[in-house]
């Protein structure tokens, strides 16, 4: 959605949606519902390792606790040594109540071809899509097609969460894996069609570091963005859960050329 230019970019911000922030200032809320498209339950990770980001493994798993038996499925980038992190997965998330874990990766040649890939991507409760390229992993979700299966979960109610490529690919698109030159990831398998599921109506930057050459490269690309971009320092990230939109730690919008810190 383009921004209204007589608005403050922080009142428009946040006016976009019912608005809260943790461990920073909050800002009154409003009423409007722009930011989501639908009815949703999104959790969007920066990354690291920092503690802080408990907040986001609760608010993940809490999206799903009006069931008994809690199901994730966590989808890696791809399959070489996948099982690693699979393992250190469950390890986080069984201490919040998750109770059934499944695993899928990616570029698997098989998926397609497997009848029970639809059943296992739709029986879940939880679908993490984790780090790493973010071509590659788009490429292959639209080659096994759960691209497709990812978008029928979240409509049906099921909750979505994605860490730095796995959240980048939940948006409109994903220019900003190749954006700044400094820091991007290369687009290794040459796809050209870089749009994204499309969840919801913003753009987001992983990995943010507040440094002048950063807040430069976001503010100009933020001129020629049709939609807000929102950029999380590691250990940060954003929930959205029908009309809310939550931040945690440090998150800045970038609208228009102009920056604002949302939480600090």
């Amino acid at each position: 959605m383009m921004a209204h230019a007589l608005l403050p970019i922080w009142r428009w911000a946040c006016c976009r949606m019912n608005f809260r922030s943790v461990q920073g200032r909050a800002c009154e809320p409003f009423e409007d519902r722009a930011l989501a498209k639908n009815k949703q339950r999104l959790v969007f990770y920066s990354g690291g390792q920092e503690k802080r980001n408990w907040l986001l493994h609760e608010e993940l798993v809490t999206l799903a606790t009006t069931r008994k038996r809690i199901h994730m499925t966590y989808i890696p980038f791809c399959s070489e040594g996948h099982n690693v992190f699979y393992q250190r997965f469950i390890r986080r998330y069984k201490p919040y109540g998750a109770t059934h874990f499944d695993c899928i990766p990616v570029d698997d040649p098989t998926l397609k071809l497997r009848p029970d890939t639809r059943k296992r991507i739709l029986n879940s409760d939880i679908i993490y899509l984790s780090g790493g390229n973010t071509y590659y992993f788009l490429k292959h979700l639209r080659r096994s097609g759960i691209d497709k299966l990812l978008q029928s979960h979240v409509a049906k109610g099921g909750v979505l969460g994605g860490l730095s490529a796995g959240a980048i690919i939940m948006t409109p698109n994903i220019g900003l894996a190749g954006y700044p030159t400094f820091d991007r990831d290369e687009n290794v398998v040459g796809i050209k069609n870089l749009h994204g599921l499309n969840l919801v109506n913003f753009e987001f930057f992983p990995h943010y570091r507040n440094s002048k050459r950063y807040r430069e490269a976001l503010l100009a690309y933020s001129k020629r963005s049709k939609v807000p971009v929102y950029a999380c320092k590691d250990g940060s990230g954003l929930v959205v859960h029908d009309d809310r939109f939550t931040v945690y730690g440090e998150v800045f919008l970038f609208l228009n050329g102009q920056i604002q810190p949302l939480a600090t």
